[in-house]
Order: C-alpha cells, then structure tokens, then sequence
C-alpha cells in the first residue's frame, strides 16, 4: 500500500512540473507541504499502532469528517492542479505571491512535527484513549490545548495562498474548520470524562488554539 501512496505521489509531482506554466511555483510549494506533513505524522502513526486502545469516539461522522478533510486538503487540490477542474473559479494573483505562504507553512510545519511529539505516544489520528493515556500539560501543549489543530490551521491557510483558486485554495480550510467544530467538543467531553478536575484546571489555564483564546 504504501508503494501504491509513494507512485501515486511521484506521478502527481510530475504532472505539476508538466503544468507549472499554468498553475505557477505555487503547486510545488503546495505538494511539498502535503508530503513534508505525511513525513512528519509516518512514524507516529506507526508507534500508534502499537499501543492498545481503551476509548474510541470514533463512529460514521467521526470517519465522513476525517474523509472530508483529506478530501479538502490533498484530493480537490490535486485534481485541479493535475487537471484545471476548477479553473473558472481561479483568481489573478503576481508571480511572487504564493512564495508568502512559505514562511506560513514553515511556521505551521513546525508546530505539526512539535505537538506530535510532545504527544508521543498518546496520539491518534481519531478519538481515542490510549492504554496508560496521560493528560500531557507541558511543551507546546503548555498554553494551547490544541496545537495540533492550530496548526493544520496554519498549514491550509499556506494552501489557500499556494493555489490561487477559490475552490482549491480554500477547501482545506473549509473541511478542517467544519471538523473542528464538530469534533472539539466531544473530544474535550472525553478528556473531562477520563482525566475530571485535572482537565478542568488545565482548561482554565489554556486557549483552544492560542494562548488566552
């Protein structure tokens, strides 16, 4: 399986090469942070599977809205990219323009690769409760309960500036933004549930997504 990801991937980069005339810089600064974040999440997707579950929230809307978002962020992208699908729906921009979004994708990059680690073993790509599951309070989790999701945040706004397209551009946002609300309040009941009052505190003391937020 994992060849099958690794030719598709190569077969995708060439059509953007064959097609940066058309779609500008901006498509491999697009690919190249999709790729760096699969090489950040690979190996803790690897330790995840080794450690046993307790809980999982994981059901039909919980699967539709981790679809929705690798729809929004890799599928829609690429298509249009590798195609032109929506290119009625482009939008003029100068040629410097999505090399802005390599200093905002370098910053949301870090804090992808930072909160996974200082995760470590408790994380998971769902909601789920790890064996041994401890309520990490320290590192970049110190202040923001969700750095993770601050920073995929970050990570597709650099789309919307890579690819100028209203369709493209944004759907990564839109399908991480509709996750989010949905997801967060019963990932937050659960960690109430599993931790109580230690939750609670560390609740006072931190911002969803930014410190004091």
């Amino acid at each position: 399986m994992r060849w099958i990801g690794l030719l598709v991937a190569a077969a995708l980069l060439a059509l953007l090469i064959w097609r940066l005339p058309v779609n500008g810089w901006g498509s491999l600064l697009w690919f190249a942070g999709v790729a760096l974040m699969g090489v950040i999440r690979t190996p803790y997707e690897a330790t995840s599977k080794e450690v046993s579950t307790t809980q999982s929230l994981q059901n039909g809307l919980e699967n539709a809205l981790l679809a929705g978002v690798a729809i929004g962020s890799g599928v829609l992208p690429a298509l249009h990219l590798a195609t032109g699908l929506f290119s009625f729906a482009d939008y003029p921009v100068v040629g410097w323009w999505p090399f802005l979004g390599v200093p905002v994708v370098a910053i949301g990059l870090w804090l992808f690769w930072r909160s996974h680690a200082d995760l470590g073993r408790n994380w998971s790509v769902t909601l789920e409760l790890r064996d041994e599951h401890g309520l990490v309070t320290s590192g970049v989790y110190e202040r923001i309960r969700h750095p993770m999701y601050t920073a995929i945040f970050i990570v597709y706004a650099a789309q919307a500036i890579f690819i100028h397209n209203w369709i493209a551009g944004f759907s990564g946002l839109a399908a991480f933004g509709l996750m989010y609300v949905l997801r967060v309040p019963r990932e937050e009941a659960m960690m109430h549930e599993q931790f109580g009052e230690a939750y609670a505190a560390y609740c006072e003391r931190t911002g969803r997504l930014l410190p004091g937020l």
